[in-house]
Order: C-alpha cells, then sequence, then structure tokens
C-alpha cells in the first residue's frame, strides 16, 4: 500500500513537472536561423513595414474551419480514449488477483477500445466526406 501511494505520488509529480515544462517548447528556435531577425517581434515589425495595415486576409471558408474544428475534435476524443485504454489496464495489472476489480477492469478495457474503434472509424468517415466531396467543390 505504502509503495502504491508512493508510486502515485512520483507519477503526479512527473506529469505536473511536464504540465509546467510544456511551454518551453513554444520558444524554441529554428536551427537554421541564428540572427535575430527570425525572433516574433521583428517578424511583427517586418509584417507592418511590408504590407501594412491593410494587409490582404487569408481565404478561410467555413468548409476549412469545420474541417479543422472535426479533427481536432476526434483528436481529442481518441487521446481519451487511449487513456481510458490505459488506465483501465493499470486497473487490471494492480487488481493483485481480485476477481471483481479484473472484470471491472476487463469492461473497462472492452468500452474504451470499442469507443477508439467507433472514433477511428468516423475519423475516416470524416476524411473520405471531406476529401472526396467538400475540398473538390471549392
Amino acid at each position: 500500500m505504502y509503495m502504491k501511494k508512493i508510486f502515485k505520488n512520483f507519477l503526479l509529480s512527473v506529469l505536473l513537472l511536464n504540465l509546467l515544462l510544456l511551454p518551453l517548447g513554444v520558444f524554441a528556435q529554428d536551427s537554421e536561423a541564428n540572427d535575430k531577425s527570425t525572433d516574433p517581434l521583428s517578424r511583427v515589425e517586418r509584417i507592418a513595414v511590408d504590407q501594412g495595415p491593410y494587409a490582404p486576409a487569408d481565404e478561410t471558408t467555413v468548409s476549412a474551419i469545420a474541417g479543422t474544428v472535426v479533427n481536432a475534435f476526434l483528436g481529442i476524443l481518441g487521446i481519451i480514449f487511449i487513456i481510458l485504454i490505459i488506465l483501465a489496464g493499470y486497473k487490471w495489472m494492480m487488481a493483485s488477483g481480485n476477481e471483481e476489480q479484473v472484470t471491472k477492469a476487463k469492461v473497462q478495457l472492452k468500452t474504451a477500445i470499442i469507443g477508439l474503434i467507433v472514433v477511428l472509424g468516423s475519423y475516416a468517415i470524416w476524411e473520405f466526406i471531406f476529401s472526396k466531396l467538400i475540398a473538390q467543390t471549392q
């Protein structure tokens, strides 16, 4: 029981540390560009000088926005189901021979796999519809 608590605390500490260090990746620099002209402020100043305040807007259609939203939503659902699969496997390993906990973990694993299959199937259908029907009308 004591080792389980230590493992949970360690896992929580690692996750929190990763969460705190995650924004550092945003400030990563391009390896080819060592001059100061690639920092974000210089790029914004160049845009203001080169194109002025009336720079042309990008063409973004409703179908492109819908595609981005649906892809993001299905990606998040896929990640959630993979996490559920991992948690069910963890519960199964930590059952210590308790048949009731093993059956609960098996049921959770089965439902998470079915959910992942549904999400992958809907993603495949969405990609087919988007690439064949929506993207060709633009």
